[in-house]
């Protein structure tokens, strides 16, 4: 064993008494005996944890309301036996199958952007956040944690693969499209628009309603602990060069890739907007709240009140214009992927073709690994809100995508179907969960084409034995759900991880393993970037920017991390399943 390399060794009722000092006792588990047994299996395991939540992860410092954070305990692995009970001695009889990386909800933002709605924020709580100038250099710490880890800590396999599950752009603008793909595949960039000699958003406004961070005003920020921070805005502008992933990537697309600010259909009616010199300060009371609400229940009325503002019905403040502003379309996105200067380490395109380009379908198959598919979704709709659902010829190719995956299926009335030549597993990815899709506005777009929920999805994967899983973001929070069936090999499993804006800011290790008795393994390991967890106010070093990054993101006050942290079995799992056909 290396000297670097932690291990951790517990057994027995030292790993249950362990087990409960750390809150295990919520997992969901059948019975105390299945639970004790589990967390005594997890516990004896020897693994690499280096870099990982299973060794250490944030929690918070300090008696005030602005907490400070430090080196908490880690957390240990929690296993899920609610679709299989795998067989005792499965730890040393497994062999690794596939091990990859999520991120998701990497919200790259142009903050001095003059379609943003900051001045929501008590209604929305992400229409402004206090660390949003700070995205990028938090995105490319998180990269830096990826290129520092040799692979998963259960099966050893290095990463085959990273995948970014949508909300790459935070308002699909071209230059935050830039600046993701810059941060996945290297190269420099400056996260800043306009004038960049200066910085021109809501941060230095005098506006009680954001926290002006180089001010000694005491905005309302300020009054529940937020600290001054002189050259902060210059810091966070400044040009920076990211390390790039030296892993494979792919994109999926999100609801902020597509739609104006997450929420409103881009019909061309606000595009002057994006790259002109007029930006929306703050509305009064009554305004921002008959705003938002019809930013989530009818977006057209949100786009018409939105632009009556903006001839005289609010305080506006001028910026500098700048093209680079300009949103992009699906075509336009797929394009950019395939861009020769983001290359990166590659595949060319990263999921996307020329004919994606041309089409503007951003769905696709990819390999994973020998004998496992990856297929990533578009569960945006293009009419508006921040939900998602799927059209029907997607959902048709979908389906044609999996009988060509698997020797065997069940049609809709429960009968088997033999009919296809070969077997993978298919692991699912999408921006959107499978309780967020609900959207079924026609696609102003495509209004022939019928649009379908989550639950139909479920439904249909559930008819196809070699999905084991689904993963997705959008949510903001870390959730893992059990969609069981009453054939076991039916069953699948949901993983929902955590943004990388909003706390906790983790990304996810996936892990597949053949336990060689008739079940699988689904490893699902949480990290953090590399940024330290102490800041220092005074450095504008990039490492204490992305450390600034997460610590003001725990003090976010319209957000709430104990909800998005979710609970100890959406963490560090082992997730049992019924291998298909076994």
């Amino acid at each position: 064993m290396s000297a670097h390399t932690r291990r951790h060794f517990l057994t027995g009722a030292a790993a249950t008494a362990a087990a409960a000092a750390l809150g295990l006792a919520d997992a969901p588990y059948a019975s105390a005996a299945a639970r004790d047994r589990a967390v005594a299996l997890s516990a004896a395991r020897a693994v690499d944890i280096e870099g990982t939540t299973l060794a250490q992860a944030a929690t918070a410092t300090g008696t005030g309301t602005y907490k400070t954070l430090a080196a908490g305990p880690g957390w240990p692995l929690v296993v899920r036996a609610e679709l299989s009970a795998g067989a005792p001695g499965r730890d040393t009889r497994r062999t690794g199958v596939a091990s990859f990386v999520q991120f998701t909800d990497l919200h790259l933002a142009d903050t001095e952007s003059p379609v943003r709605f900051e001045y929501l924020a008590k209604y929305i709580g992400s229409a402004y956040r206090p660390h949003e100038a700070l995205t990028a250099r938090g995105a490319a710490s998180l990269v830096e944690r990826i290129n520092s880890l040799s692979g998963g800590p259960y099966t050893g396999l290095p990463f085959s693969l990273v995948m970014a599950t949508g909300d790459n752009t935070d308002n699909h603008e071209r230059v935050e499209l830039d600046w993701y793909l810059s941060v996945m595949s290297g190269g420099t960039l400056t996260p800043n628009t306009g004038d960049t000699a200066r910085y021109e958003g809501v941060q230095n406004s005098g506006s009680a309603l954001y926290w002006n961070p180089e001010s000694s005003f005491q905005d309302d920020y300020k009054k529940v602990g937020f600290p001054q921070v002189p050259g902060f805005l210059a810091a966070a502008g400044k040009p920076f060069t990211a390390g790039g992933l030296r892993t494979p990537w792919y994109s999926t697309v999100g609801n902020h890739d597509d739609s104006i600010e997450g929420t409103l259909p881009d019909l061309g009616l606000l595009s002057s907007l994006y790259t002109g010199g007029r930006k929306i300060e703050g509305v009064d009371d009554a305004t921002a709240a008959k705003l938002a609400d019809v930013l989530q229940h009818d977006p057209a009325a949100a786009v018409v009140l939105l632009l009556q503002l903006l001839k005289g019905g609010a305080p506006v403040r001028h910026v500098t214009p700048d093209a680079q502003r300009a949103p992009f379309t699906p075509q336009q996105f797929a394009q950019a992927h395939l861009n020769a200067a983001y290359t990166g380490p590659g595949p060319f395109g990263h999921g996307y073709t020329s004919a994606a380009a041309a089409s503007g379908k951003l769905y696709y198959t990819f390999p994973i690994s020998d004998g496992v598919l990856g297929i990533s979704l578009d569960t945006t709709n293009r009419a508006g809100w921040a939900d998602g659902s799927i059209g029907s010829a997607q959902l048709r190719w979908l389906e044609g995508v999996l009988q060509s995956a698997s020797t065997h299926w069940y049609d809709k009335d429960g009968r088997v179907v033999r009919r296809g030549a070969n077997d993978q597993l298919v692991v699912l990815f999408s921006h959107h969960t499978s309780t967020t899709m609900g959207n079924t506005l026609p696609d102003p777009y495509n209004l022939l084409d019928g649009r379908h929920t989550g639950g139909e999805l479920v439904t249909l994967l559930q008819r196809y034995p070699n999905v084991v899983a689904w993963v997705n973001g959008h949510t903001h929070a870390n959730r893992i759900t059990p969609h069981g069936h009453a054939v076991a090999e039916r069953a699948f499993w949901e993983i929902n991880t955590a943004s990388h804006v909003d706390f906790p800011q983790h990304a996810r290790l996936i892990e597949i393993a053949d336990n060689q008795d008739g079940t699988l393994s689904l490893f699902t390991t949480l990290v953090e970037s590399a940024a330290p967890y102490a800041t220092d106010y005074a450095s504008s070093a990039e490492a204490n920017l992305a450390a600034l990054y997460r610590e003001l993101s725990f003090n976010d006050p319209y957000a709430s991390p104990a909800t998005k942290l979710g609970g100890s079995a959406d963490h560090n799992t082992e997730l049992l399943l019924a291998k298909p056909g076994a």
